[in-house]
């Protein structure tokens, strides 16, 4: 490729959970920064609740490791780890499907960010307090799509990538 020529970024996101975690993957032109994103793969992972903690991390990594191979994303973003007070371990729990996550990407040598779902869902809805099926609704919106995604999972793993795609656009500079 010349030298100065912007290629194609591949950016995947995730909304990592032990029982389901959204992926998806979407395509920017660098040569045009104001065009949207193009939505290549997306779906989630059902980890069986059943199973312990440790399998389901294990399935986890093999699953995204199949995803970072047939997508060769060059940038990821994962949801911010978030607490709520009356729910402690959903975020324990989550914080270990983050770790899987965030460990597998780093070793695949992905440029990892991070960002909370408060700025996700105002990205996409303009109020940082969207509901699921207002997100899900903006994703179907802003990508075309027949029918919004579901499980809900998927379209805040579309969102987190469409966000970290106009973030890492915006921080961009063209020489």
């Amino acid at each position: 490729m010349p030298r100065g020529t912007l290629r194609p970024m591949v950016i995947l996101g995730i909304d990592p959970g032990l029982q389901i975690t959204g992926y998806a993957c979407v395509r920017t032109d660098a040569a045009h920064p104001n065009r949207d994103p193009e939505l290549v793969e997306a779906g989630c992972f059902r980890l069986r609740a059943a199973d312990s903690i440790a399998s389901r991390l294990v399935e986890l990594e093999k699953d995204l490791c199949g995803v970072i191979e047939r997508c060769s994303p060059t940038h990821a973003f994962v949801e911010k780890l978030f607490a709520h007070y009356k729910h402690p371990t959903t975020a324990i729990t989550m914080g270990h499907a983050r770790g899987v996550v965030l460990l597998t990407l780093q070793r695949a040598g992905v440029e990892l960010g991070e960002l909370g779902a408060t700025e996700v869902k105002k990205s996409l809805t303009g109020g940082g307090h969207a509901s699921k099926i207002q997100m899900q609704l903006a994703v179907q919106a802003q990508l075309g799509l027949p029918e919004p995604p579901n499980p809900p999972d998927v379209a805040d793993a579309i969102a987190i990538a469409l966000t970290g795609a106009r973030r890492h656009a915006s921080n961009v500079v063209q020489t």
